[in-house]
């Protein structure tokens, strides 16, 4: 194959590379078997790709949607969950930087199939605290346990309770402790995202320009547009596995489902989390399979082997040698090859700097990387805690939060990421006109997503939290309103949650606190007499209450349906800018660095936002907490209750805040575009062709790239929204 040589002396100029003889014509078959021979290798690889995309976009979505599950089943923060969360972008930045520099001189194929199993090994590592930890324990009142001793909530001393019972219990209590001790089993989780994300790493960038380098040209931008569609499967499975796994008790097959006290809407219930991590880490190892048996190079079209413009990799990394039709002459030059070798890397090495140093200066690419950089900030955070933010303020089930998220939100991603893509191809838009349309989508989206504010819930009445025990608003330390004259005969512990429901609709924290006198029945069937509590409040007809939270006010249902209809609106809307602002993105840096930008910006986009976002975000949300639950030996827990109204102006306030930001970071991109541009700008034509450029010729930082309108590709987008 003959390779310009203009191309490879522009990082490299002690190398030469010399022409191959090639026969005048060939023959018409012969062409047509080659043209089928490549066409087929590339399927194949095209096909087994799009499988690694849905297995690492279903892992990575599954992920978000046991956030809270994950809270609950280890008593952590949500700041904690945050950091958990944020473990998969510190195992990208390990070795993003590697293998998206040094990559393509390496088996492909083989990199991205050792990283499915990388990945697989990190899905089951997740899971596995669930087989260690012993079963999960929720805090229970002695009567809805299925026991024969017939206590009263209000008499809970020492002296009221059956010895036998109390010394059992404290006993199990003692035993769990011992056995909780020595135990951070929320580390493994951890542990298993970071090697999530050092697997999924190679995944993107090789697989990309392996389609790039090895496909028809014409064809290169359908093929990865074909992945990235598959890509937005993915999360839809992931969180309708979500909803599944969340309407199974974490100890299903375990324990007796029947002695299970509590129900799918108690802040306290754990699904099956580990269930969906087992399935996911199937997944991943199955999709990396076919990638052993792949070859580390395919046969190139002839529309490739005699165009001016090489590949990505022939461009940005040279290759001893990629005609395979010919013997290998160097066999016998081993030690002249690894000279060659060495001297490559360290050339390879020494271009770095001058490529970073050239990507800096570019004035363009650095404000849209700020751009990007606070708006994934305020995306990553939204996206983290969307299922807890539905949760709470709504009253809804994780369940039934993931179904919503999986069947609602991703698809008006999927349909604004393709709707963008169509609106640039069919009126022809130019790189500023993309600036235009991703600043007005954002501009749009972060609009709509002011009217939320309106969208919420009150909070649920829960005496002696968010009212009295007189009916009226809470104003003081909830601690101390805790307690009142109605229960202060009752021996209580401030620190149970235990909510049962009162007749005049309040949430009482325990029977003890709601002052029960007797109970009736066992189990889920619970009820509470002669609650002196809820005799006293204002609007009480009846002193009965049952075990379980009562549900939020009427008109909440009404709201969450507004919220959904927003939501999905606002998450269209933002999508429509990312097709783009990925192509700004490839066209505003030299063809040669568009592989080394893409890098950089994925891992810009990594570090400061993919790991301190849902952290800091996690620590705004854990403020608005009302009520912590307490670990079995003492310390703070998860939160049962949070503020409605706080968590509201928190959550949307902080992604307002942030995308507000970036908006203005967007409005330099376009004033600098502006300032560059003459009047023809540049243009695509219908069929994806590269028109003339309208920026200036003196400057470099301004420059046409291949023009290729593919897919855009966010880091996880597909979990984004």
């Amino acid at each position: 194959m003959e390779i310009s040589s203009k191309e490879n002396t522009h990082f490299f100029s002690n190398n030469t590379i010399l022409p191959v003889d090639r026969s005048s014509f060939k023959s018409e078959s012969s062409a047509s078997r080659e043209k089928q021979s490549c066409c087929g290798g590339i399927k194949i690889f095209l096909s087994a790709l799009s499988f690694v995309y849905f297995a690492k976009a279903l892992s990575g979505s599954y992920l978000k949607s046991t956030i809270t599950q994950i809270e609950r089943r280890f008593e952590i923060p949500s700041s904690l969950v945050g950091i958990i969360d944020g473990s998969f972008e510190i195992g990208n930045l390990l070795i993003i930087i590697l293998v998206s520099y040094f990559g393509a001189k390496l088996h492909r194929p083989r990199i991205i199939g050792a990283g499915c199993l990388i990945m697989s090994a990190g899905t089951f590592l997740i899971a596995m605290p669930q087989f260690f930890m012993g079963r999960y324990r929720y805090e229970r009142f002695p009567s809805t346990v299925n026991s024969t001793v017939n206590i009263s909530p209000c008499q809970q001393d020492k002296n009221q309770t059956p010895l036998s019972a109390l010394e059992k219990s404290q006993a199990k209590i003692n035993a769990g402790c011992e056995k909780e001790a020595g135990s951070s089993m929320w580390i493994y989780v951890l542990l298993g995202n970071l090697l999530r994300g050092i697997g999924e790493t190679p995944i993107q960038p090789l697989g990309i320009t392996y389609i790039d380098d090895y496909a028809i040209e014409e064809n290169s931008a359908l093929y990865i547009g074909c992945v990235q569609t598959v890509a937005i499967i993915g999360p839809i499975f992931g969180f309708l596995l979500g909803s599944l796994c969340a309407k199974l008790y974490v100890d299903m097959g375990f324990v007796d489902l029947d002695s299970v006290t509590i129900t799918p809407k108690d802040v306290q219930w754990v699904g099956a989390w580990w269930l969906g991590y087992l399935i996911a880490g199937v997944i991943s190892v199955l999709a990396g399979i076919p990638f052993w048996f792949l070859p580390k190079h395919l046969v190139k079209p002839e529309s490739r082997k005699d165009s001016s413009t090489s590949s990505e990799q022939s461009k940005f990394i040279i290759e001893e040698h990629k005609d395979q039709h010919k013997s290998y002459q160097q066999q016998g030059k081993i030690a002249e090859m690894a000279k060659g070798k060495s001297l490559e890397f360290l050339s390879r090495l020494l271009n770095f700097f001058p490529s970073l140093k050239i990507l800096f200066g570019n004035s363009v690419y650095i404000l849209y990387l700020c751009a990007s950089i606070i708006q994934f900030n305020s995306l990553i955070g939204m996206v983290t805690y969307k299922p807890k933010y539905i949760e709470q303020q709504y009253g809804q089930t994780s369940s039934k939060t993931n179904f919503v998220i999986g069947l609602i939100n991703i698809p008006a991603v999927a349909f604004g990421i393709f709707s963008g893509g169509v609106v640039m191809k069919k009126f022809r838009i130019g790189v500023l006109g993309a600036a235009k349309l991703s600043l007005g989508s954002s501009f749009f989206g972060y609009l709509l997503l002011l009217s939320l504010f309106a969208m919420g819930c009150e909070n649920s009445e829960v005496a002696g939290l968010t009212v009295s025990y007189h009916g009226t608003k809470q104003r003081t330390d909830y601690e101390q309103a805790l307690f009142s004259e109605c229960n202060s005969g009752c021996s209580c512990s401030r620190n149970d949650w235990d909510p049962i429901c009162g007749e005049n609709g309040v949430t009482y924290i325990s029977a003890c606190l709601a002052g029960c006198q007797a109970s009736n029945g066992t189990g889920k069937n619970t009820v509470f007499f002669n609650c002196s509590c809820v005799g006293t409040f204002e609007s009480s007809q009846s002193s009965s209450a049952v075990v379980g939270p009562c549900q939020k006010g009427n008109e909440c249902p009404k709201m969450f349906l507004y919220f959904l209809v927003i939501s999905v609106i606002t998450s269209y809307t933002l999508s429509v800018g990312g097709t783009p602002g990925y192509i700004l993105l490839l066209r505003c840096v030299k063809p040669h660095l568009k592989s080394f930008a893409l890098g950089i910006y994925t891992l810009a986009i990594r570090v400061l936002a993919g790991i301190p976002a849902p952290v800091y975000f996690g620590v705004a949300i854990d403020t608005t907490c009302l009520k912590w639950g307490s670990k079995r030996c003492g310390g703070r827990g998860a939160c049962r209750l949070y503020d409605s109204s706080a968590l509201r102006y928190v959550y949307l306030g902080l992604t307002l805040v942030l995308g507000t930001v970036s908006i203005f970071f967007g409005i330099a991109v376009l004033w600098v575009l502006r300032k560059r541009s003459s009047p023809p700008d540049e243009t695509l034509s219908a069929n994806g062709e590269r028109g003339t450029c309208g920026t200036q010729s003196r400057k470099d930082n301004f420059v046409n790239s291949d023009c290729l309108i593919q897919s855009t590709y966010w880091p996880e987008k597909e979990t984004r929204l």
